[in-house]
């Protein structure tokens, strides 16, 4: 018993020194890639800003997790779109960059985020640098951004996608049906499509009205925004787009003019160095450059919230990660709350790039943002989208910017919930029975659908949702000098999108600008002088500590899911969380998945 004891103990020692020890490795390893991590590079004379365009594009660059790197979970592939622009403005004023090589042309991002990031890089131009862009394969998206560049380089058996927008839908309803789940719907908005996937096997025509509508406009601004660059008809980019120059052999892009060179990697690199008239091309990274040139806040600010992902109530179990980003209801009221009370802080910028979700969660921070109203300015900042519960954050703020290609609008509240009693009973054979002391005191319980008292109950719940949704809109937009009343708002709503020029003629938004724009209306609203102000983002990136401790770290196999499954993701998740949803959801198709912008 002495030696069963003895090993035991030895034993439960051994285990606790080893989890010691490698936690304690474990940390050093952090603090050693965290300390090469935050090594900047020199921006010495004759530099180069080489953006890669590569990976996704997200509003706000993830916090850095060190220890990411070592479990091969790299966030490399995520670029922040504020961490590019401010890149590109510090490049234009330091004497130090030459240029800008766009380097690679894959970058997934939705078409607003990519107009916001070449319309720095055009003013970027007017400083009289140059920029450069190569890629062996260019995407749609990603060409839109290359063609402000002043030489197009590609690979000589490298592609240039040009082929005019598409949506593609995708539809469950004939899976569902194979599995014995029917979703019981309630909805208002003729145009409210987020629910069709799930009971239709294809488009409604009031939804391929508004989808031929919308992707019409924003094709209308690329073919424009690429004709006027790169001095290409309009009438001619319609030819290309309808052979589509996917294919096409390489010589024939530089005799349409939609490239300028054809080079391999090392033919660009001695282009470049020819350039800047040095033997090496010193490349320096956005972090680095930003970090070179980090301001110090003082004195007043300017507060930047950025807002993006599918708006819930409260944080998921499955954790925030820069490939799922979310906006959680209670967590962004606390911290408007926060900046309401920071005397430093003299307006606010929402920044929101969201299809919507929960109807409760927008609600709520609707009610912040009048509170926050109340003490200061809030300007209102567009995105890629800011749609139904996006829009619902949206439309009680002073002032609203928007991109040319948002998409924005969809006002409208749906609710949907899952009826399994075909699976439950038909095909897994299980059966139910119940007590109950009154007529609806099982009301949502498995192994039934609604009776049609339910059914009424819960369409009038929707109903008196939108209404209100209406009435926010209405009394928002005329506080804002719109004058709108609750039947012209649903007029244009009806659950209808709307890319930012429709809305803008529409009243739904002020005017089309970008982020700086809403920063620099914030200050005047907040009678802010230039320079005498700062510019700061909230919320706050975790430190490497605090994601450490935090209980919803990302999960991993999500990731992975999120990759290998891609624009088949949302839907499907929208399914297995219909039970933990908020029974009202205003939110459009979560991913449009306009073809040829977002990774397909």
């Amino acid at each position: 018993m002495k030696e069963f004891v003895k090993y035991t103990l030895a034993t439960m020692l051994g285990f606790i020194l080893v989890n010691v020890f490698a936690l304690v490795l474990l940390f050093i390893m952090a603090s050693a890639l965290s300390q090469m991590g935050t090594t900047g590079g020199s921006v010495t004379k004759h530099s180069v800003l080489r953006i890669r365009m590569a990976g996704t594009l997200t509003e706000q660059t993830p916090a850095e997790n060190p220890i990411d790197a070592i479990l091969g979970n790299s966030a490399a592939s995520v670029t922040g779109l504020d961490q590019l622009v401010e890149a590109i403005d510090a490049a234009k004023e330091n004497d130090n960059i030459e240029g800008i090589f766009l380097d690679g042309g894959t970058l997934a991002a939705d078409p607003a985020s990519l107009e916001y990031l070449r319309r720095h890089l055009a003013d970027f131009k007017k400083s009289g640098k140059w920029i450069y862009a190569y890629a062996d394969t260019y995407s749609q998206g990603s060409y839109y951004v290359a063609s402000v560049a002043d030489s197009i380089f590609v690979n000589p058996s490298g592609i240039v996608e040009w082929r005019g927008m598409a949506a593609q839908p995708i539809f469950y309803t004939g899976l569902l049906e194979k599995l014995g789940v029917k979703m019981q719907v309630f909805k208002v908005g003729t145009y409210k499509s987020a629910v069709e996937p799930y009971i239709l096997t294809s488009m409604s025509e009031a939804n391929r009205e508004q989808m031929s509508s919308y992707l019409g406009s924003i094709w209308e601004e690329i073919m424009e925004a690429v004709g006027k660059s790169r001095k290409i008809s309009a009438e001619n980019l319609k030819k290309l787009a309808d052979t589509n120059t996917t294919f096409i052999e390489t010589k024939q892009l530089k005799e349409q003019h939609l490239v300028d060179r054809l080079a391999y990697a090392d033919q660009v690199r001695a282009s470049l160095r020819g350039r800047v008239g040095e033997e090496t091309v010193n490349f320096v990274e956005p972090s680095d450059l930003v970090e070179a040139q980090l301001p110090i806040t003082t004195g007043d600010v300017v507060a930047v919230y950025y807002a993006e992902g599918s708006i819930v109530d409260a944080a998921s179990t499955t954790g925030y990660s820069a490939y799922n980003p979310v906006i959680v209801g209670e967590k962004v009221v606390k911290d408007l709350d926060l900046l309401a009370e920071d005397d430093n802080v003299k307006a606010v910028v929402l920044r929101i790039n969201s299809g919507g979700g929960s109807a409760y969660a927008s609600e709520q921070m609707w009610r912040a943002i009048q509170l926050l109203k109340q003490k200061k300015p809030v300007v209102v900042s567009m995105g890629g989208m800011a749609a139904s519960g996006g829009y619902y954050m949206s439309c009680g703020a002073d002032y609203i910017f928007a991109e040319n290609t948002t998409i924005t609008g969809s006002i409208g509240i749906f609710g949907m919930i899952p009826d399994a009693s075909n699976l439950l009973k038909e095909k897994l054979g299980l059966s139910f029975d119940v007590v109950k002391t009154n007529s609806h005191s099982d009301f949502g319980a498995m192994g039934r659908p609604f009776n049609d008292y339910e059914s009424d109950m819960m369409q009038q719940y929707v109903n008196r949702g939108y209404a209100l949704f209406l009435n926010r809109v209405a009394k928002g937009r005329t506080a804002a000098g719109r004058r709108m009343t609750t039947e012209s708002v649903d007029s244009i709503g009806q659950g209808r999108v709307w890319t930012g020029k429709q809305a803008l003629k529409l009243g739904l938004v002020d005017r089309i600008g970008s982020l700086d724009d809403a920063v620099k209306k914030a200050a005047d609203l907040a009678k802010l002088d230039d320079g005498d102000y700062s510019r700061s983002s909230y919320p706050l990136p975790m430190g490497f500590m605090e994601q450490m401790m935090q209980k919803d770290e990302p999960d991993y196999m999500e990731q992975k899911l999120r990759e290998t499954l891609g624009v088949y993701y949302e839907p499907l998740n929208v399914i297995r969380s219909a039970g933990n949803n908020s029974v009202l959801q205003a939110r459009m198709p979560y991913e449009p998945n306009i073809l040829g912008f977002s990774a397909e």
